[in-house]
């Protein structure tokens, strides 16, 4: 139990009425999860407005109300904050409730639209190497050392995030990186956290159905900057237009990394290929097991966290040398017969324009690349030309097909991005809605030298229908066929 008061430490209220000295079970903002003593926090969502549930909440045993409007008719020993924004509240009263965790560890968050996961997996994996006991959050998995805790969202709600913190507390963690979506920033999950350091990864297009524009978009990450404190670091990627842009108003010490521009930390590719990348950086060459140019960004991330973090240079740059990434970020696959195979989770335009980008460096030129790609449902729908254009023009053969098409009907998907193909395009290009289907064919199509890339879905192992989440794993899939080619 933790007394109400407790609760509000630095929260700011408007009203309240009622005795706030009482003792809180849970925090719930899930009117459905209300049990005896439980404080509910009423936040109007997208499609839930929680003050429509307050009197079945008291009902359900709640003691504390904290809402943007304290109903006409009140009971009594029922407790009522008024606030101005219940999200907001909700994520600094969850950090108070499990006794600020955030502020007990050093938390790194990393925003943007593509890299975060590989970023987040590779500081995991590098500070797990150099021997600490660490935490992550991230749209893979969430980890405490090595224990694995399923993610259902990029970043949680704010009682679930606070929880998952105050455990990594219990269990010793030193460090957290966790990936912090623009949906968690707008939705307040996020506040009343302690971030050591933020990292900006790149924006381009994404979540336009969310955010409507992409000025609010790049809003929407710049708040997360905004709110670092003046003892935290910005580290932003200043070959990006907006890198700079993000670190305008934040009080943190501002630092920056890049490949083709004067920064704090600064690479070079030496070499690029399947095996990996050759790199300089800060006059320090090494290898790096993972593959194309945005991986080298995210590298040059990692390396800069971890300097200002205070590792030691050498073994950062060892730890590196051996560095895995992300499952279904640029995951390969070979047949004895010497067919590629890649599985990638590129599901926005500037994300497939990078790995098909980074296969067409590493090809001689001879060989076919085959590209697979959909595009997800109910979901922005702009992008779907876009990204069937990108794959057209930058593949020898294109098979469009289903993605996760959720409540729409896939043809209609496919009809969206066949209108972003080129005349020119249109006799390379297949269109199959299975996306198993599509897959068998690729990899019938291919030859020995030929590479085959699997686009949109990365380590997701499942193809949601109609709200029915079918089992499904792109990896899986390439893996058997591979065989039977190897047979």
């Amino acid at each position: 139990m933790t007394r109400l008061i407790d609760i509000l430490n630095n929260v700011d209220t408007i009203e309240i009425v009622g005795n706030s000295d009482c003792d809180i079970n849970q925090i719930q903002f899930d009117s459905r999860r209300v049990a005896t003593f439980d404080l509910f926090v009423a936040v109007s969502g997208t499609q839930v407005d929680g003050h429509e549930y307050i009197s079945q909440c008291i009902d359900n045993g709640a003691i504390a109300i904290v809402c943007e409007q304290i109903p006409s008719s009140t009971i009594k020993n029922i407790c009522y904050v008024k606030v101005e924004n219940s999200a907001l509240a909700l994520g600094q009263m969850a950090s108070n409730f499990y006794g600020q965790p955030s502020s007990k560890l050093k938390l790194i968050g990393i925003t943007g639209t593509n890299g975060k996961t590989s970023t987040v997996t590779m500081l995991f994996n590098l500070f797990q190497g150099l021997g600490y006991h660490v935490g992550m959050l991230s749209t893979v998995s969430n980890r405490i050392g090595n224990k694995e805790i399923s993610a259902t969202h990029t970043t949680p709600d704010a009682v679930s995030l606070n929880a998952l913190l105050q455990d990594m507390v219990n269990d010793g963690c030193d460090y957290c990186f966790m990936e912090v979506s623009s949906h968690a920033i707008v939705q307040n999950r996020t506040a009343g956290l302690d971030f050591t350091g933020g990292v900006f990864s790149n924006i381009t297009h994404d979540h336009l159905d969310f955010h409507k524009t992409f000025n609010e978009y790049i809003k929407a990450k710049k708040a997360f900057f905004d709110g670092l404190s003046k003892d935290a670091f910005a580290l932003t990627n200043i070959d990006d237009k907006n890198g700079m842009v993000m670190l305008q108003n934040s009080p943190a010490r501002k630092l920056s990394y890049g490949l083709n521009s004067l920064a704090d930390y600064k690479a070079r590719i030496i070499e690029n290929g399947f095996s990996g990348l050759h790199l300089e950086i800060n006059s320090k060459e090494l290898y790096v097991p993972v593959v194309g140019k945005f991986n080298a960004y995210n590298i040059l991330a990692v390396y800069g966290v971890a300097m200002e973090l205070g590792a030691d240079e050498m073994e950062v740059l060892q730890q590196l040398s051996i560095i895995s990434t992300a499952e279904g970020r640029f995951e390969y696959l070979q047949s004895d017969n010497g067919i590629f195979a890649i599985v990638d989770y590129a599901h926005t335009p500037d994300a497939l324009k990078n790995v098909l980008a980074t296969i067409n460096d590493i090809r001689e030129g001879n060989e076919q690349l085959i590209c697979v790609v959909g595009a997800g449902g109910d979901r922005d729908k702009s992008k779907r030309p876009e990204m069937a254009e990108i794959a057209a023009d930058m593949s020898s053969r294109l098979i469009l097909t289903s993605d996760n098409p959720r409540t729409e009907n896939s043809e209609d998907i496919l009809n969206d991005m066949e209108v972003g193909i080129p005349v020119d395009r249109k006799r390379i290009t297949l269109r199959i809605s299975d996306r198993k289907e599509a897959i068998r064919t690729a990899v019938a199509l291919a030859q020995p030298g030929d590479i085959v890339l699997v686009a949109g879905k990365g380590h997701e192992k499942y193809q949601e229908i109609n709200g029915v989440r079918h089992h499904f794993d792109d990896k899986e899939i390439l893996t058997d066929l591979l065989i039977k080619e190897k047979q």
